[in-house]
């Protein structure tokens, strides 16, 4: 009785294991037709992030790519205190880290925290009513926004989203000279 009980389950060893069939994906979108799919490049997704993509996820990776935008429109040169030191006086990238204090760095880094927490909530995901990924209005900044043209609201989003893939751009442009020892600003580092 034993020995044809271990012929079966050695036989079962080597049986097909059969699993379910996985649920159905929610809809894919076509994203051809989205804001940013503009000349030069039309849609560019040339690592093919969302070839399988449903609404919710693209509309996360836009308000990632518009926030991120933002904060590299940011990092463009000006004056950095009170006492006249310039961001030219300050290495681009990581050797900034060197030259700003420690407690500007937490001045810096508690300020992003302080506007992540309380005021740039994406009030199309939720945190108030909005109308697009990156709407941080929140009821409060509306500079008029409510007074523009749908036309003028898609072209004024473009712009926006445009001149932030730029900054990013320039921003890892810098870093990238920084690290192979060639200076972008006028006078050096």
């Amino acid at each position: 009785m034993i020995v044809p009980a271990l012929c079966l389950t050695a036989v079962a060893g080597f049986a097909p294991v059969l699993t379910p069939a996985a649920a159905p994906k929610t809809v894919v979108y076509d994203f051809k037709s989205e804001i940013g799919a503009q000349a030069p490049l039309g849609y560019f997704d040339p690592l093919g992030l969302l070839k399988e993509a449903d609404q919710e996820y693209f509309e996360r990776l836009r308000y990632v790519e518009i926030k991120h935008g933002r904060i590299a429109m940011l990092a463009a040169p000006g004056a950095i205190d009170y006492a006249g030191t310039k961001f030219s006086d300050i290495p681009t990238g990581f050797g900034a880290f060197d030259k700003i204090s420690s407690g500007g760095i937490v001045q810096i880094v508690a300020f992003i925290g302080f506007l992540e927490i309380f005021v740039m909530k994406d009030s199309a995901n939720g945190a108030a009513p909005g109308d697009f990924p990156g709407d941080f209005r929140n009821g409060a900044l509306d500079f008029g926004w409510d007074t523009f043209s749908d036309a003028a609201k898609t072209r004024k989003r473009a712009i926006e989203l445009n001149n932030g893939r730029a900054a990013m751009m320039g921003i890892l442009a810098l870093m990238v000279h920084e690290k192979l020892g060639v200076s972008l600003w006028p006078g050096g580092i």
